[in-house]
């Protein structure tokens, strides 16, 4: 690790947040283990993204499903809604429009989480790409495969990601 800290320009590397990858201001290069932890964040936010559009779309159908089956009732029938914890008697053409708002909102929200995915997708890639970043069990597409040698590991061979 000293070695690579001489390497750098004599000081460790500044921690990356909110920070583009790779050489910053200075010229300071990241270190193995701020690379891989950078990856890994990334690839943590976006399996937050992925989860929390997963639950809105589960929402979402139930949302569709009540709606669905109140427009079949009586208007002037009474309905129970839960708010914040709390069960609340309503009437149907109370609650109706309320659900249907809720959908269009919900909806909203998935299409931005979607689109949020997508640029945390592409994050990720230029990431991977930029630092040679290979998974466990993948190879890598640059390099010819090698007949039974390892290269060391102070060559420019990427950074190994379990």
């Amino acid at each position: 690790a000293p070695e690579e800290a001489q390497r750098g320009g004599g000081k460790m590397a500044d921690n990356v947040k909110g920070r583009p990858a790779a050489a910053g201001p200075g010229g300071k290069v990241l270190t193995a283990e701020q690379v891989v932890a950078r990856f890994n964040r990334l690839r943590q936010e976006q399996r937050g993204l992925a989860s929390k559009t997963a639950e809105l779309e589960l929402e979402l159908n139930e949302h569709g499903l009540v709606i669905e089956t109140l427009r079949e009732v009586d208007p002037t029938r009474k309905c129970y809604r839960m708010v914040g914890g709390i069960l609340v008697e309503r009437t149907v053409k109370e609650v109706l429009p309320a659900l249907e708002g809720n959908r269009e909102q919900i909806s909203k929200i998935i299409e931005t989480l979607s689109q949020q995915l997508q640029s945390k997708g592409r994050e990720l890639n230029e990431f991977r790409e930029k630092h040679n970043i290979r998974l466990v069990g993948e190879d890598d597409p640059r390099q010819p495969p090698k007949d039974g040698t390892e290269g060391g590991k102070g060559s420019a061979a990427g950074v190994l990601v379990s």
